[in-house]
């Protein structure tokens, strides 16, 4: 059996992948015309796969992608493809799970805010005076600096899209005590502590209940543009809007709108319909958004990560074992 590595990976990935192929042949092409010419025996691909590298297969098994989301990878003629397609899931769950919580903390304490104002050395309390006390409110008198500042377990978080990330997010979620609920196209058992698990055609009701608003869905034919201004009408006007999906989840002109109408309390974006989101962006100066450049799946355990889903694989396609990841292709996930 042969498995063909395209574009090339490093040495020291190529020796472990040696090691662990065993009789699978390898062959590490850096060459778009080597990898043609190898592809017509190879029963295995990890790497970049195009149109023309697939005609030119004849025993095609197993392709790994190198990506977790496929938008950009799926094409029609590997779509109908006999062969499994397996990809990168379940490498950013944890890492993006606490990117999102940042960015609820941001907005629960105003941090957005404070950090903008210690850049003028500026202390003014959102909300109001920086004196108070009890003396000066008088016991249980709730000031417009406490209204200001949210107590977590008082809000809901709500997830669209409960795979291996949303359900990182939830974990979270719950462990600061807020009521969590979401909606899945797929998942129909709650993980523990989710109050609600509901389909695709309660989105309705998930956006209606949120005060935290979170997008975990992979850019799909049904999700793309899901999210437009009749969505972000549907939402509480002190609601906030996290995604950490795919930009092409978003109409970014509509949620834009949305913001400057106050039809919803702010926005956390790792992702954009355009991307880098052009400098005369009108997001780029509100003070109720934070944006960060798509790098909420960023940190140094991902690398070591991708290569030891690579190597599992390898070991399992050896072995004539269930793989890792597969992918339902008419889905892209």
């Amino acid at each position: 059996m042969k498995l063909i590595i395209h574009p090339a990976v490093d040495d020291l990935r190529l020796q472990k992948i040696i090691e662990t192929a065993g009789a699978l042949q390898v062959v590490n092409a850096d060459l778009a015309d080597h990898a043609q010419e190898e592809i017509a025996a190879a029963d295995a691909f990890f790497g970049k796969l195009t149109p023309s590298l697939l005609a030119a297969a004849t025993r095609l098994r197993w392709v790994q992608a190198p990506t977790a989301s496929l938008e950009h990878y799926l094409f029609p003629e590997l779509i109908r493809h006999p062969l499994v397609l397996t990809n990168m899931r379940g490498l950013y769950s944890d890492v993006i799970a606490d990117h999102v919580l940042g960015l609820v903390i941001c907005f629960a304490r105003n941090l957005h805010h404070y950090i903008r104002q210690q850049a003028a050395a500026q202390w003014a309390p959102v909300g109001g005076e920086a004196a108070r006390s009890d003396f000066l409110y008088g016991p249980g008198v709730v000031s417009a600096i406490d209204r200001a500042h949210q107590h977590l377990p008082d809000q809901t978080l709500g997830i669209v899209g409960l795979g291996s990330i949303g359900a990182e997010i939830a974990r979270r979620g719950l462990a600061f005590g807020m009521r969590v609920i979401a909606v899945d196209p797929v998942q129909t058992v709650s993980p523990p502590g989710v109050a609600a698990l509901w389909p695709l055609e309660r989105l309705t009701d998930l956006l209606a209940e949120s005060d935290y608003l979170v997008i975990a869905a992979p850019h799909t034919p049904q999700t793309e543009k899901m999210f437009r201004r009749a969505q972000f009408q549907q939402m509480k006007r002190t609601a906030y809007l996290i995604n950490i999906g795919r930009g092409a989840i978003v109409d970014l002109a509509d949620l834009t709108a949305a913001l400057s109408a106050g039809e919803i309390a702010g926005a956390g974006l790792d992702v954009f319909e355009t991307e880098p989101l052009p400098a005369d962006h009108a997001l780029w100066r509100m003070p109720n958004v934070i944006l960060t450049p798509h790098i909420a799946g960023t940190s140094p355990r991902i690398a070591q990560r991708h290569l030891e889903v690579l190597l599992n694989n390898i070991r399992r396609f050896v072995r004539g074992e269930p793989l890792l990841n597969v992918v339902d292709k008419q889905r892209w996930f």
